[in-house]
């Protein structure tokens, strides 16, 4: 009885198969696991998985509806790596792995361990689908051009040149006045050759890309209401033509403001200004800095030429008269007009959200403007401009059904790939941009589901128009983490790899703003109450979390000097030349460095290490390096122990902490770290954040 007793011990030791190792598991979309990661037609394509070592039964790949068991093919100190081959790609797959342990089966998809499958989580492998790799953590900087450098006072909007909205141009001289808060008539001056005066600043600071808000001409200081596709607007680039008269005093006629008609018709000044914006390209590119143009397409601006309700191209020589102006014109068929008996100056025509002064372009009924488009997609980046991509506005929206619409961007994709193969397509979009990221439409997008939106709630508890607090949010690191998986997992890896991570842009609040966790508007509460009570302890962290997130970082100009301002038109106070925060500055150029020299965090993956009430902390690791990231939003310190195991980090191994934030400032550190019981101790100070780095030597 002895003996048998202690024969089923030594079978129960024998065959004995502990816990699944949660932590361990692990895959993603990175090279590491699927190779090639951005596969082409016809490539075999061999997905990896990761378990702890010796630690679970099996592992299957559950792919296209097969279950293809997965060989160990390779091991080291702390992890066994499951793989297999599969056949050459010709269509779309989609794949999640089960793994088993004695009686236990647990499945792994995009949201990481789950209990069942479901095809929407599932990793995907789309044939043809690349992005461009000089995008993937490339560190974006935007420019609302009025208001961040004048370098040519003699193309400066001038008082009383023309009417739009209600309201005469209006040039401000005072470069330091906040935004009115009826703002789209007031000019600031700024412009390109501003641009180019300041390329080196932005080379110093660490730029890789230069994303402008909209060049082409148009009558507001926005841009986002397109009067001609083909030209930089000369109040950007060069007036070598400048004659006529102002607008008469009390009229809204723009047909007498001449003046303005010869600035932004004649063919001298739209040469010069095209010619100025290819040399702004040519200085970027010297320097190692891209240059992404924004498209609006969905809609123009009633200025347009092919409108012309303004009428300040009927007459012009070389223009033809405008749809507004006379039913035969040729673009007839760019607009929808819902009185079929209006003209001449048919107004009765769609706008998008009603506006008249944007006219909504009428695709599906015209395929010449569809192909004047592609047309304008190709021309600038191809030489002799060689522009590096386009962001596209509301792009969602645009066509009058959802089927157009994707063919649209087909199209689009199609026109700009071939001109230039190069070139990034991101798209400002809300909500789920699956549809769009299948490889034939858009790269990436704005990325406010999986980086603006979670990290504003998490540190600040402000919605991103500073039209909410939400104290539940503030601190919350269950919604955070919720957030993240699910908008993230509405990605392909390389469409996160290239997303464009913004803390503020020209439609939000600045988010130094948001620190001060106050609700308002400039019309509401001031431009004054913006400033107010603002933390740049919280914005430290912010800016190095962005730096450290898987995407590319991307600065709204005038963030990095300490600009602040309720959202649009607050948001668009101009850069302060002269007055800058230099600490915020060498602060984002310290982050910058320190992203771009990491491997880790330039091309980790991520895993999550930590959440609770007001402190998270996050993994990123390749096969060369292990980082580890910690933000702590509370005012009391934390003591942490991260299971950076997980990450790749062995025991007794040194983790240097390369900076530390804290409250009044931050440093840069290489204080050494001890890896004990495979935990890092990170003791972080409140209202503070921290990275650690390992550096793989075996």
């Amino acid at each position: 009885m002895v003996e048998k007793s202690a024969q089923r011990v030594v079978n129960y030791i024998y065959n004995y198969k502990p816990i699944i190792n949660y932590g361990a598991l692990f895959s993603d979309g990175t090279e590491r696991f699927r190779s090639p990661a951005e596969p082409k037609s016809g490539d075999t394509v061999t997905i990896r998985f990761r378990t702890a070592r010796d630690n679970v039964d099996y592992v299957y790949l559950l792919y296209n509806g097969q279950r293809l068991r997965m060989d160990k093919t390779d091991s080291d100190k702390l992890f066994d790596y499951y793989s297999v081959t599969l056949p050459p790609l010709m269509e779309r797959g989609y794949y999640h792995f089960e793994i088993g342990s004695g009686n236990v089966t647990i499945y792994y998809n995009k949201l990481g361990i789950v209990k069942d499958t479901d095809r929407q989580y599932a990793f995907e492998l789309i044939p043809d689908f690349y992005v461009p790799a000089w995008a993937k953590g490339a560190v974006f900087y935007q420019i609302f051009v009025d208001r961040f450098n004048n370098g040519d006072p003699k193309n400066d909007v001038l008082n009383d040149e023309y009417t739009y909205i209600g309201t005469n141009a209006k040039k401000v001289e005072n470069w330091s006045k906040t935004p009115d808060a009826v703002d789209v008539g007031n000019f600031y001056g700024g412009d390109l050759q501003g641009v180019i005066d300041k390329l080196d600043y932005l080379a110093d600071l660490g730029i890789d890309a230069i994303y402008f808000n909209p060049l082409f001409v148009s009558p507001s200081n926005h841009k986002y209401d397109i009067q001609d596709y083909d030209y930089i607007d000369p109040h950007y680039g060069k007036i070598v033509v400048d004659k006529g008269n102002l607008l008469p005093a009390h009229s809204t006629d723009n047909t007498l403001a001449t003046r303005y008609i010869e600035r932004v018709t004649n063919l001298a000044n739209l040469e010069a200004s095209n010619e100025l914006f290819i040399h702004l390209v040519e200085e970027a590119h010297a320097r190692g800095i891209k240059v992404v143009l924004d498209g609006v397409f969905n809609h123009c601006g009633s200025f347009n030429k092919w409108l012309d309700r303004e009428r300040i191209y009927e007459g012009r020589e070389g223009y033809e008269k405008g749809a507004y102006v006379d039913k035969d014109s040729p673009y007839n068929s760019f607009f929808k007009f819902n009185d079929k008996d209006g003209w001449p100056y048919n107004d009765k025509y769609d706008g998008w959200w009603g506006h008249d002064t944007l006219p909504k372009l009428n695709y599906e009924e015209s395929e010449k403007l569809h192909d004047y488009i592609m047309k304008i997609g190709a021309k600038w980046v191809s030489p002799p401009f060689n522009c590096d991509g386009w962001r596209l506005d509301v792009a969602a929206d645009l066509g009058s059904s959802e089927e157009y619409n994707h063919r649209f961007w087909r199209d689009f994709r199609n026109a700009v790939r071939a001109a230039n193969p190069n070139a990034i397509i991101l798209a400002e979009h809300y909500g789920n941009p699956k549809p769009w990221l299948q490889g034939d439409q858009w790269d990436t997008i704005m990325n406010y589901g999986a980086f603006m939106e979670p990290i504003t709630w998490f540190l600040t508890g402000v919605e991103k128009h500073s039209d909410e607090f939400r104290g539940d949010f503030l601190g919350n690191p269950d919604i955070f983490w919720d957030s993240m998986r699910y908008y993230m997992s509405y990605l392909n890896e390389n469409s996160i790899e290239v997303a464009m991570n913004e803390l503020s842009n020209h439609d939000h609040s600045r988010f130094l703003t948001r620190t001060n966790r106050r609700v308002g508007r400039i019309h509401t509460m001031g431009a004054h109450a913006a400033d107010e009570n603002v933390n740049k302890d919280i914005f430290r962290q912010a800016v190095l979390f962005q730096m450290t997130w898987p995407g590319a970082p991307t600065i709204y100009y005038g963030d990095e000097a300490g600009v602040c301002g309720w959202t649009d038109p607050d948001s668009r106070r101009t850069y302060p030349w002269g007055r800058e925060d230099r600490e915020l500055i060498q602060f984002h150029k310290d982050m910058i460095k320190l992203h771009k020299s990491s491997d880790a965090l330039m091309n980790g993956s991520l895993v999550k290490l930590h959440g609770s009430t007001k402190c998270i902390a996050f993994g990123r690791f390749t096969d060369k390096e292990a980082a580890a990231i910690v933000l702590n939003c509370d005012y009391e310190d934390k003591k942490l122990l991260l299971h950076v195991r997980s990450i790749g980090v062995p025991n007794n191994r040194m983790m240097k902490r390369v900076v530390l934030t804290y409250e009044g400032g931050y440093y840069m550190d290489d204080n050494a770290h001890m890896v004990q019981n495979n935990m890092l101790t990170a003791v972080i100070p409140k209202m503070s954040a921290a990275v650690y780095i390992y550096k793989k030597t075996e």
